[in-house]
C-alpha cells in the first residue's frame, strides 16, 4: 500500500476535492484508489450499503474513484449536538454523545485502535491510500491531542501535501507559518506545496513563490484556479455561503438554512432541472418569492424548531403552506408534526414542544433502542397534488432517531426495504394536500419522483411541463468528477506526485 496525504493550512482550503481530484485521476489510470480521512466533523453523512454511516466527503471521494464508500473511509465522525457535545460515529456506529474533552481524553485510544484497524482492512482491497487531513496540522494547542493530521502521516509514513487556500488571503504567511509551527519530524514529511483557488493572473505569485521556498526549502508544484463552474456536494454548514446555485430562474425552490442542517446534499439534484433555482433562506428572513419550501435535515430537530419560533418563521410557514408546496426531509418532516414528544430530552433540553402542525402525526424520541441507519427503497402510494405518481419508485437512506405516528393522514411512500415511520417497516412519510414529509435523505436524487415534482411546479407557473428524459444530474455527475480531475492534473506537477507514489 502507498499512502499519500493532502494537509491544509486552515479548514475550507481545498482539501476534500484535492483528494478527490487524485483519486478520480489515479482511478482512471488504472489503480484501485481510495479515500480516508481518520476524523471528521460534520452533520452532512450519509448510510452505505451495509448500513454504516460516514461522512458525505468521503462519500463524494469514493464517487470520483467510482467505487463504492465503506465506513473505514471515515472511521471516526463527529456529528455536533447542543454543548459541546457531539455524537460519535465508530466505522459506522454510534459509540455514544461525548463532550468535546472527554472524546479526546478518555476515548483516544478507542479511536486509534479504530482508525488503525479500518487502514488495514482498506489495506486488503486497494494499492493507494489518499488520505485527507482536517483543520490545520499547526494548531498547537491542541497538537497532541489531534488525531486527523500529522499522527496520521507518521502512522502511515506518508507524504504530505500541503493545500494553502489563496481566496481568504494571506497564503503565502499561512504556508511560512504552518510549517515553522511544525515539530521538525513532522516539518520533514511535507514534501510540497499546492496554492488553491486562485483567480487571475498566476504570473503575480512569481515572487512570493520564490521567496517562500526559499524560506522552507519546499517546492509550490501547483496553483489551482477557482473553477465556480464545479457543482460537487458540499461536506459541511460552512461551506454553504461560498456554495453557487442557480438563481434567477423561472421556477425558486427555497430551503430553509436551519441552525443544525443537516444532509443538504438532499437538495442538489433539484438545482441541476431545467427553469429551477434554489434559494437559501435563513430563519430570519420572510420569504414571498418561492414557489415550494423545503424544510431539510437537521442535527437537532426541536432546538432548531425553537429557533423557527423565536424568528417568527414557525407561524410564517404555517401560512405559506396553505399557498404553495412545503417538503419536509427527516428533521424537517419531524417538524410538520403536532406534537414532538420528547420526555426524557434525548433530542434537547426543551422536552416535548409542539410542531407545526402541518401534517397529523406525532413524533416520539426515546422508544428506539438503536439510531435507525439504513438504506430504503419503497414506491409512492397514490397520486398527490404535489405530482407524485402512484407507484414510482424511490430509494434513500434514513438516519433518525424517533419514531412517527400518523393520525388522520396518509403514509406517503410504501417500504420495501427500509425502516420509514415507526418499527412496523411497512411506511414512510406522510402527505396531505400541500403538505408531504419522509424520512428518506437523498429522495430528490430519484429522478422520476423530482420530475414529477418539479413538472408541478412549472404547471403552477403556466410553464411547458418537460416530463421524463435524460437525468442531468446522474449525467453530470460523473463529468464534474473528470472535470475536477483534470483540473488537478492541468493545474499541478503530476510528475512529482507520480514520483512521491513510486518511492
Amino acid at each position: 500500500m502507498k499512502y499519500i496525504m493532502f494537509q491544509g493550512t486552515s479548514s475550507n482550503a481545498g482539501k476534500t476535492l484535492t483528494v478527490a481530484a487524485l483519486c478520480n485521476l489515479l482511478a482512471r489510470d488504472g489503480y484501485r484508489v481510495t479515500p480516508f480521512k481518520s476524523q471528521n466533523m460534520s452533520l452532512n453523512s450519509y448510510t452505505t450499503i451495509d448500513n454504516d454511516e460516514m461522512s458525505i466527503a468521503q462519500v463524494m471521494q469514493a464517487e470520483a474513484a467510482d467505487i463504492e464508500p465503506n465506513c473505514n473511509m471515515n472511521p471516526i465522525l463527529l456529528k455536533p449536538k447542543e454543548g459541546f457535545v457531539s455524537q460519535v460515529i465508530v466505522q459506522g456506529k454510534p459509540a455514544g454523545d461525548m463532550r468535546f474533552d472527554d472524546y479526546q481524553n478518555n476515548f483516544r485510544d478507542e479511536a486509534i485502535d479504530a482508525i488503525e484497524s479500518s487502514l488495514k482492512k482498506l489495506d486488503e482491497d486497494y494499492d493507494i491510500t489518499v488520505i485527507e487531513g482536517a483543520g490545520s496540522p499547526a494548531e498547537i494547542n491542541m497538537y497532541d491531542k489531534d488525531l486527523a493530521n500529522m499522527l496520521i502521516a507518521r502512522m502511515t509514513d506518508a507524504d504530505v501535501i500541503l493545500v494553502a487556500d489563496i481566496d481568504q488571503g494571506g497564503v503565502f504567511a499561512s504556508i511560512v507559518g504552518t510549517y515553522f509551527l511544525l515539530p521538525e519530524e513532522d516539518r520533514n514529511r511535507i514534501k510540497a506545496v499546492i496554492i488553491n483557488k486562485f483567480r487571475g493572473n498566476a504570473d503575480v505569485l512569481d515572487s512570493g513563490i520564490k521567496k517562500v521556498e526559499e524560506i522552507t526549502g519546499i517546492p509550490i508544484i501547483g496553483i489551482i484556479p477557482f473553477d465556480e463552474t464545479l457543482n460537487l456536494p458540499e461536506e459541511d454548514s460552512a461551506s454553504l455561503s461560498t456554495h453557487h446555485f442557480s438563481e434567477n430562474e423561472k421556477i425558486t425552490i427555497g430551503t430553509l438554512r436551519l441552525p443544525k442542517i443537516s444532509n443538504f446534499t438532499d437538495i442538489d439534484p433539484l438545482d441541476y432541472e431545467p427553469d429551477v433555482g434554489i434559494k437559501l433562506v435563513n430563519i430570519y428572513d420572510k420569504f414571498d418569492d418561492l414557489d415550494a419550501l423545503i424544510i431539510p435535515g437537521t442535527r437537532n430537530t426541536v432546538s432548531d424548531l425553537m429557533a423557527l419560533k423565536e424568528q417568527g418563521l414557525f407561524d410564517y410557514i404555517q401560512e405559506v403552506a396553505k399557498e404553495i408546496p412545503v417538503f419536509g426531509i427527516c428533521g424537517g418532516y419531524q417538524m410538520l408534526s403536532n406534537k414532538i414528544i420528547d420526555p426524557k430530552c434525548k433530542e434537547s433540553k426543551y422536552g416535548s414542544v409542539d410542531g407545526m402542525g402541518l401534517l397529523d402525526i406525532k413524533t416520539e424520541f426515546g422508544t428506539l433502542t438503536d439510531k435507525v441507519v439504513e438504506q430504503s427503497s419503497g414506491h409512492v402510494i397514490a397520486d398527490s397534488p404535489l405530482g407524485f405518481k402512484m407507484n414510482t419508485p424511490v430509494t434513500g437512506y434514513e438516519l433518525h432517531e424517533a419514531v412517527t405516528v400518523l393520525g388522520d393522514v396518509k403514509p406517503f411512500i410504501k417500504l420495501d426495504k427500509g425502516f420509514g415511520n415507526d418499527t412496523s417497516r411497512k411506511f414512510d412519510g406522510a402527505v396531505n394536500g400541500n403538505v408531504c414529509g419522509t424520512y428518506l435523505h437523498g429522495i430528490f436524487h430519484n429522478f422520476e419522483f423530482r420530475r414529477s415534482f418539479t413538472d408541478v411546479l412549472r404547471e403552477n407557473k403556466g410553464l411547458e411541463k418537460l416530463g421524463m428524459g435524460n437525468d442531468d444530474f446522474k449525467d453530470s455527475k460523473r463529468v464534474n468528477y473528470n472535470q475536477l480531475g483534470d483540473l488537478f492534473a492541468d493545474n499541478v506537477d503530476m510528475d512529482f506526485i507520480n514520483n512521491l507514489l513510486k518511492n
